[in-house]
């Protein structure tokens, strides 16, 4: 079957295409109906079916597999190293479990993880799928206002955690920013879990926090089955960034998300049971999620779990990896690539890469300079793809396993099954047919199987962010512009909202401005992103002083920007601190008072700012390019 037959069939006749998907997977009770859209956009997959996620990714390998490789736990912080089998990993979710369960987690209850890539993150993430618990895992680098609201919206029962991380030797304790944030949150947790790695200190709180080690142990001949649940019940939440400080949870079901990663795994990522998959990301982003903990055993593969920097202890580390556990299908982002190419090429040529057969690369654009180079270093396909905390899985990307089509270098490829890719013109909703015309990148509904559900608890705001930003269209935006070339490839070519990509890292500007705005000594704050050559994006931060003395010399700018950076630091984590933070009198914008963030970025990038008939103060934009030069 072509790759285009393959699309067609997956989006004119859906209940036919999933169905046959649906049978990778098992299922206690199939499903009653495959695609019921009679409320759209709230699509609903497999209703009446119920399965189980950790089954699929767990119990039901024992036989054919047990004794395999399942989860092998890597971390150069530490030094630890430690594979678990099939049967091992049940064993260890089966004990998470039912600690979760002593603890008071039932069916529906939400737990919050806060942790750093260690295996008892993903023991947790199982245990809750095992017993219908909805996870929702925060990434472990995030201060305690942004770890405050998560828990505020998620209203977790229970929240795991651990003493500290580490980033290159460098530990972060985690405990007293969770404590912070239990006390900025209006949500107090029933209980707190703890895992201690003998990292850094902790006070515990009596009757509240628990030991991992202690609760464990209590419950080592404790079984705990999985539950059955309906294919439409929710699974987890994970947060993204939008354009307001107030997170968005991506709610996510059980049955279409099973179905969807088990196909993924086959038709694009080529999985193959018993193979070992290494997708280097972190278990609090979307793809850790996907491509870490379900995917991989859902296919019945080994998954590697890796704490550590793409340089440490050498630049050759995850290319040992690679010899070591004979690593078939690699997974990362384009920035940790353009890390690895600056290192010595001999980290990479002494080490046996045979296994390997491709690399997926996601998380942000990959540009053809990285793309190339890569590509001749390993001499297997890379492959882009494009997809969003919200679609759970690639939107675009070349699909192998059903026909092998070349890729594009730029393009992340064409749309995925089930995903109706369209282009419009952004002010008129009418679809831009012709190539190279660039609009918004929107999808059709119903949307495929694995696709977000609603916004946690906010059915209003998924109908408003998403489906209804397009005049006249009921589509849902993707909020990237792109354009589409005669083969059907799709590009994309950057944000039409107020999100940046730092290092595959989503982070709403709005949000570092409320953070840099709560200064004070600031009066206005503009940030945008701006292009970088190892980053892809980074924040820069325009600000307007309260007191204009303050920031007239050299010295006063510095200080300022430190306290300014400290802040960010403190609020949102280093991820969102401002690359540099700049000082102007004044911000361009129109006359009716809206900030041309798009005109700054261009000033910054070099670039033409466009049409400025509509700036009320034309010298506010010199006086951005001058802070610049300055």
């Amino acid at each position: 079957m072509t790759y285009a037959e393959f699309h067609r069939r997956s989006v004119e006749e859906p209940d036919a295409f999933w169905a046959e998907q649906a049978r990778l997977i098992d299922w206690q009770q199939a499903p009653q109906s495959i695609c019921d859209n009679s409320r759209p956009p709230f699509t609903r997959w497999f209703a009446g079916g119920t399965t189980n996620l950790c089954h699929n990714a767990v119990d039901r390998h024992l036989a054919a597999r047990g004794d395999q490789p399942a989860l092998i736990s890597v971390s150069t912080e530490t030094g630890v190293e430690k594979a678990y089998s099939f049967r091992e990993l049940h064993a260890e979710v089966q004990h998470t479990a039912a600690m979760l369960q002593a603890l008071g987690v039932r069916q529906g209850d939400r737990v919050l993880l806060y942790m750093p890539m260690v295996a008892e993150a993903v023991f947790t993430m199982l245990a809750c799928a095992r017993i219908g618990a909805i996870h929702s895992v925060v990434f472990g680098g995030f201060a305690s206002v942004s770890l405050a609201s998560r828990i505020e919206d998620a209203q977790p029962r229970v929240i795991v955690s651990a003493d500290a991380g580490s980033r290159g030797g460098k530990v972060l304790a985690y405990k007293p920013l969770l404590d912070e944030a239990i006390r900025l949150s209006s949500h107090k947790p029933q209980a707190v879990l703890l895992a201690d790695r003998g990292l850094a200190p902790m006070e515990r709180v009596a009757g509240r926090d628990h030991d991992w080690a202690a609760l464990r142990q209590a419950h080592l001949d404790t079984e705990v089955a999985c539950v059955w649940l309906d294919a439409t019940a929710t699974s987890y939440t994970i947060y993204t960034s939008g354009t307001t400080g107030k997170p968005k949870g991506v709610q996510r079901d059980v049955g279409g998300y099973a179905v969807a990663l088990a196909a993924s795994m086959e038709h694009i990522f080529q999985g193959e049971a018993g193979a070992t998959f290494f997708c280097a990301s972190d278990i609090g982003w979307v793809v850790g999620h996907s491509y870490i903990v379900y995917g991989p055993l859902i296919a019945g593969m080994a998954t590697i779990l890796y704490e550590g920097l793409p340089v440490r202890p050498d630049a050759g580390i995850w290319w040992s990896l690679v010899e070591k556990y004979k690593v078939r299908t690699m997974f990362t982002a384009p920035t940790a690539v353009r890390v690895l190419k600056k290192q010595d090429p001999a980290f990479l040529k002494k080490h046996d890469l045979s296994s390997l057969k491709a690399l997926f690369l996601a998380g942000e654009p990959l540009d053809e300079p990285t793309a190339r180079w890569i590509s001749e270093a390993l001499g297997v396909p890379i492959i882009d793809n494009y997809w969003q905390t919200e679609s759970g899985w690639p939107i675009l990307t070349i699909a192998n396993g059903v026909e092998k089509k070349a890729s594009k270098f730029g393009s992340p490829g064409v749309p995925m099954a089930g995903y109706k890719v369209k282009i419009l013109h952004e002010s008129t909703g009418q679809e831009l047919v012709e190539p190279g015309q660039k609009g918004v990148v929107v999808i059709e509904g119903p949307t495929p199987p694995g696709f977000m559900q609603t916004v946690w608890r906010d059915d209003e705001r998924f109908v408003k962010t998403y489906w209804q930003s397009i005049p006249g269209r009921m589509v849902y935006n993707t909020f990237d512009w792109g354009i589409r070339d005669a083969d059907g490839y799709y590009y994309i070519l950057g944000r039409t909202d107020d999100v940046i990509n730092v290092a595959g890292h989503r982070l709403g500007t709005r949000e570092i401005e409320e953070s840099i705005s709560s200064h004070a000594n600031v009066a206005e704050v503009a940030v945008v992103g701006v292009a970088d050559a190892l980053k892809g994006q980074v924040a820069m931060a325009f600000v307007v002083a309260r007191d204009a003395a303050a920031v007239a010399d050299e010295a006063g700018r510095l200080r300022l920007e430190g306290e300014i950076m400290k802040l960010v630091d403190s609020q949102l984590g280093a991820l969102a601190r401002p690359a540099r933070v700049r000082f102007v009198s004044l911000l361009p914008k129109t006359r009716s008072g809206k900030l041309l963030r798009r005109a700054i970025q261009a000033v910054c990038e070099g670039r033409d700012a466009g049409d400025l008939t509509t700036i009320e103060d034309p010298a506010a934009l010199r006086q951005v390019l001058d802070s610049l030069v300055g």
